[in-house]
C-alpha cells in the first residue's frame, strides 16, 4: 500500500477516491513508569526507549488505517497526516497516536 503525505499522486492516475480512513493507537500511564522508574537509556540527551515506544504506537496507528483502507479496496492512501496528543487528566500521561487520510485506488498511466 502506498501511503504519502501529499494531496497529490505524481506519475500516477488516481481513478477513485474511497473516502478518510483513520488508525489510532494509545501509549499508556504505565509506559511512562517503567521508562522512567529504572535507568534512563538516554542517548545525545534522547530516550531511545521512549522513541521505539512512540516508533510501535505510530506502526499500530498505520497499520489500523491501512487495513481499513485494504477493505475499501483502496491501493493507496493520500493527504496522510499523524498527530500526538497527551491526554493528561484522567488518563494520566497517555499519548493518542491518530493518523488519517484519503483511501485511493490508482493506475500507472498508459
Amino acid at each position: 500500500m502506498l501511503i504519502l503525505t501529499t494531496p497529490l499522486m505524481e506519475g500516477k492516475k488516481i481513478v477513485e477516491y474511497h473516502g478518510l480512513v483513520t488508525g489510532e493507537a494509545l501509549l499508556g500511564a504505565n509506559v511512562y513508569k517503567d521508562l522512567f522508574s529504572g535507568v534512563r537509556d538516554v542517548v545525545g540527551g534522547r530516550t531511545s526507549a521512549y522513541e521505539e515506544e512512540l516508533q510501535k504506537a505510530r506502526d499500530i496507528a498505520l497499520e489500523s488505517m491501512m487495513e481499513k483502507a485494504e477493505k475499501l479496496n483502496a491501493n493507496g492512501i493520500i493527504g496522510v497526516n499523524i498527530t500526538y496528543n497527551n491526554l493528561g487528566g484522567t488518563m494520566g500521561n497517555t499519548i493518542l497516536v491518530t493518523v488519517f487520510g484519503t483511501a485511493i485506488s490508482y493506475k500507472n498511466p498508459e
